[in-house]
Parts: structure tokens; C-alpha cells; sequence
């Protein structure tokens, strides 16, 4: 499974999203425009984004603009993965 695959069913498991996360593209808005992601859905998606792909995201390391949509969130997952 690729990264924007596994950001996709993260997104979908850690939000409790039923599969809605499989119709989604990079142009998909999240944050503001999904229930699911408030205050909480973000801290839930962040300790799955640092689990799943072993990051280690700072406070200062993120923003709104990191959740504003599916391609902004798996560009800032793929710019940490390790090689």
C-alpha cells in the first residue's frame, strides 16, 4: 500500500469514517468540511499519522494549511516518511 493509500485509511479508521475516505482525492477538503476532524479527530490523526509511518510531528511542524485537504495531508506525511 503506497502513501496516499495508507493516509486514506488512516484518515478513515481514525475518523470513523465508514469507507467515505475510498471516494476521496487529493482536492478533497478536510479540515472545516469534515465533522469528524475537529480538535480531537486532529490529535487522533496525528498519533495514527506518527504510529503508522514512525514520524515524529512538533507542534510547530504543523498548520490549518497541513489539514486543509487529502493532498496537502499526505504531502506533508510523504515529506517525513523515512527512507
Amino acid at each position: 500500500m503506497n502513501t496516499p493509500q495508507q493516509v486514506l485509511a488512516l484518515l478513515d479508521e481514525m475518523l470513523g469514517l465508514g469507507g467515505r475516505a475510498a471516494a476521496f482525492t487529493r482536492d478533497t477538503a478536510l479540515l472545516g468540511a469534515l465533522p469528524e476532524l475537529d480538535s480531537m479527530g486532529v490529535v487522533a490523526l496525528l498519533g495514527g499519522l506518527e504510529e503508522r509511518f514512525g514520524l515524529v510531528v512538533d507542534d510547530d511542524d504543523i498548520s490549518g494549511d497541513t489539514f486543509a485537504t487529502v493532498g496537502t495531508l499526505i504531502d506533508f506525511v510523504s515529506a517525513r516518511v523515512p527512507a
